[in-house]
């Protein structure tokens, strides 16, 4: 099982892409950041609303230099035939991202997301750093939807404390004051929760 702080699992599959089915590897891709999102069916309920959202998003993928790849036990074929069916017609336009193909669901087996019992794949969101580590997981059952802005929200949280020896507090979002760890916040961390503000004392 795939997990924060541990390396991400190769995938190399069979994938559909605005009209193209083709072997692809998340390897070749040279975006910094990925953002792996697993989802249990084509022709289902609340998956098209997810990846209508997820497409919706692409600009805010794109700024923050995210190759995003969706996932699902279908075959390229029947991505295919959901795109030009139903995706297309939510979202005015050819879903962007690659849809691969996990049809006896060992990619899912690999991030621990594969459910023997429905033989599909759950709702799992991995974020992955340039170094290839998972930095974020998230893992819901299949009749709830993801909020993409959160995933996002993550994305810039995670990006921050990468480039800054800071981190991030409940709800931070760009603009916002994060935290500096060490010895003299322990304890002050009320001073940022109820005024707003770090004193330079414990900043």
């Amino acid at each position: 099982m795939s997990i924060v702080g541990s390396a991400t699992p190769e995938i190399s599959a069979m994938a559909y892409l605005e009209g193209k089915i083709e072997m692809i590897d998340l390897k070749n891709f040279k975006r910094p950041w990925k953002l792996i999102y697993f989802y249990p069916g084509d022709f289902t309920f609340v998956c098209p609303t997810e990846l209508a959202e997820l497409a919706s998003k692409k600009c805010d993928f794109d700024e923050l230099g995210v190759d995003v790849f969706v996932i699902s036990v279908d075959s390229p074929y029947v991505h295919k035939a959901w795109d030009d069916a139903e995706l297309s017609k939510m979202i005015n336009t050819s879903f962007p991202y690659p849809m691969i193909s996990d049809q006896n669901g060992t990619i899912g087996k690999k991030f621990g997301v594969y459910d023997e019992n429905t033989r599909v794949n759950l709702r799992g969101a991995f974020i992955v750093d340039p170094d290839n580590i998972i930095q974020a997981v998230t893992i819901l059952s299949s009749v709830v939807g993801r909020n993409v802005s959160e995933i996002i929200r993550q994305i810039q949280a995670l990006q921050y404390v990468r480039e800054n020896n800071e981190v991030c507090p409940a709800s931070w979002k760009p603009g916002d004051k994060a935290l500096v760890p060490g010895a003299d916040l322990v304890g002050s961390v009320y001073h940022y929760w109820k005024i707003g503000t770090i004193s330079d004392e414990g900043a």
